[in-house]
């Protein structure tokens, strides 16, 4: 298992680059015995879906990688089938000269493995594709399906995950496990997120005299930044609306992720873009936030007689997605707990948490979706790290999970 986790983790596998891991969790699916099945990313039939999220990029080339382990037709009474899913991509590393080392090459230290993508969510996909392959090498036959997805572009859309649905694969399924880094936990509900880019004018100018000609458009965000952050504050205030997260104290986070501006030192900038991620609650209509959005902008400008006569625009690209919640005595909740205590002695805890992962696919096609897997730190920081004890730990879990969900079968 050591050596796929290092072979993911040397596979900068950033978006548009993510072929050498799937190449490798292809090859992966094929040592447990399964037959790798692509599905490829179509953005035609994405964008045709309603629960998409948009983008700009080009998705041609790119697949999914996928397997089922097929359930034993006989006289055994069916089992319950099941979904394990992760992502191959990975956010990048940021200021590579703040890491200790290559943030793509894996560095080992006693029990810690370091590495952009190690815990987010690589560990994840070694720690399913580990108990598949155990449970098989020792002779295991099922009652019910298991599919492995490998899917793309979960940091950014989700719409990976989407398209494997499209596809069928894991459609009508009885449950899914994310492997996201969720140890000690189940995730019983997480936040939606809207990605927004506002794009702020200006009058460029030479910086000599600038406070007479130019209309500097980075200063004018810094005043849309001030309002979204006011749409922030109204939006934790709106948690006690929300049972899950209302004893949280910043449920919903407002990141402004890239900031662009300007071509030259001494030119006032003519243009600003501020790139955004905002949370919302599960049961909010993404749609209803871009508007809360576009409102907070308007009224920025309204503020500024130039913005004023020259409004800021608003475009999406990225998430656009809802949260989703999983009733905490569901089976799969259950039962997955039971896994959990047979190997750590306690039950784990079922939390809300305040970021997004693909499970909100499965619920909205009726699949029960949990997300927990490998212990770590620093994920999208610096020196990202996992357990590898962790990790065969949570392999450890889930086959004992996937014996009891999808049951043994019997002649």
């Amino acid at each position: 298992m050591d050596g796929l986790l290092i072979d993911l983790v040397e596979a900068p596998t950033v978006l548009g680059e993510e072929e050498p891991g799937q190449a490798r969790m292809a090859a992966a699916f094929s040592d447990c015995g399964l037959e790798p099945v692509d599905i490829p990313m179509d953005a035609d039939a994405i964008r045709a879906d309603p629960h998409h999220s948009p983008f700009s990029w080009s998705v041609a080339g790119k697949r999914n990688v996928t397997a089922t382990w097929r359930a034993e037709r006989g006289p055994s009474p069916p089992g319950r089938s099941l979904v394990l899913n992760g992502h191959i991509d990975v956010v990048p590393p940021a200021s590579e000269e703040l890491w200790a080392s290559s943030p793509f090459t894996a560095r080992r230290e006693g029990d810690w493995l370091y590495g952009r993508g190690a815990v987010d969510m690589k560990a994840g996909l070694v720690a399913m594709t580990g108990a598949v392959r155990a449970l098989r090498l020792g002779g295991v036959r099922l009652r019910a399906d298991v599919h492995l997805q490998s899917v793309v572009e979960e940091e950014c859309t989700g719409n990976g995950t989407l398209q494997c649905l499209l596809a069928g694969s894991g459609a009508g399924a009885d449950a899914a496990i994310l492997t996201e880094p969720h140890p000690d936990h189940v995730t019983v509900a997480q936040v939606g997120v809207l990605w927004f880019h506002v794009v702020v004018r200006g009058t460029p100018a030479h910086a000599g005299r600038a406070s007479a000609l130019g209309h500097n458009a980075f200063e004018a965000a810094l005043s849309v930044l001030a309002a979204l952050r006011g749409l922030e504050s109204e939006l934790n205030a709106e948690r006690t609306a929300h049972p899950r997260y209302r004893d949280l104290a910043h449920p919903i986070n407002l990141n402004p992720g890239v900031i662009s501006a300007g071509d030259w030192a001494s030119t006032v900038p003519a243009q600003c873009t501020l790139s955004c991620r905002l949370a919302l609650y599960p049961g909010t209509d993404p749609a209803d936030v871009r508007a809360r959005v576009e409102r907070a902008v308007a009224g920025a400008a309204s503020d500024d007689a130039f913005l004023a006569a020259h409004p800021p625009t608003v475009r999406y690209d990225g998430f656009s997605c809802e949260g989703c919640e999983v009733d905490e005595r569901a089976d799969v909740v259950v039962a997955l707990g039971d896994a959990y205590e047979a190997v750590h002695g306690e039950r784990p805890a079922a939390q809300a948490i305040t970021s997004t992962t693909d499970a909100r696919h499965f619920v909205r096609h009726g699949v029960p979706a949990l997300c927990y897997g490998p212990r770590g730190e620093n994920m999208h920081g610096v020196d990202e790290r996992v357990s590898l004890a962790s990790m065969m730990e949570v392999a450890r879990v889930l086959a004992r999970f996937i014996l009891a969900w999808c049951g043994e079968a019997w002649n």
